[in-house]
């Protein structure tokens, strides 16, 4: 699994910064924002869903949330309904579900497509050399230059795991 993720780093390093700064964004309240918003920071960007056998990760992504916010880190979630159809809800359902029962603090963004001609222009960049995403949960880690750090699939546990020996590595924290 790590040389799996090592190599898939290196592949997708080719990434430029301004490419994935370069995407406009909607929050999930209908705001606009930019990755520019994040320069300088790291960040995890999350393909979610609230119908999931993953969904349970959003404590985990809370918590390394919480843990590393202060240092320049921060999670950045994307409701999609791609897969399985487990995103059925508006925005402002994912809202309620996320902060009553997760108590999720950490941006989320309005739904978004990943398959197809409608696909996310941010997600047609984070895979373009790394592949397409398989399902919920798929993490993308951007490092502190903007740029694509390491990708972990569903199954990673946010916390004590690969994801956050990444972020610490990308934070440049012992």
């Amino acid at each position: 699994m790590k040389i799996l993720l090592a190599a898939l780093a290196m592949t997708t390093a080719s990434l430029s910064a301004s490419d994935l700064q370069s995407h406009s964004l909607k929050t999930i309240d209908g705001k606009d924002a930019s990755l520019k918003d994040y320069a300088g920071k790291v960040v995890l960007i999350v393909n979610v869903a609230s119908e999931c056998g993953y969904t349970g990760q959003y404590a985990g992504l809370q918590a390394l949330h919480d843990k590393y916010a202060k240092q320049g880190f921060s999670i950045l979630g994307f409701p999609c309904n791609d897969f399985g159809g487990q995103e059925p809800g508006t925005e402002a359902d994912i809202k309620t579900f996320c902060t009553s029962r997760y108590s999720v603090t950490f941006p989320m963004f309005a739904k978004v497509k990943l398959l197809g001609t409608e696909k996310h222009p941010l997600f047609l960049n984070l895979t373009t050399t790394g592949g397409e995403v398989a399902w919920n949960f798929e993490k993308f880690l951007i490092g502190k230059d903007g740029s694509l750090f390491s990708r972990f699939g569903s199954d990673a546990e946010p916390e004590g795991g690969d994801i956050e020996a990444a972020v610490k590595k990308a934070l440049g924290a012992p």
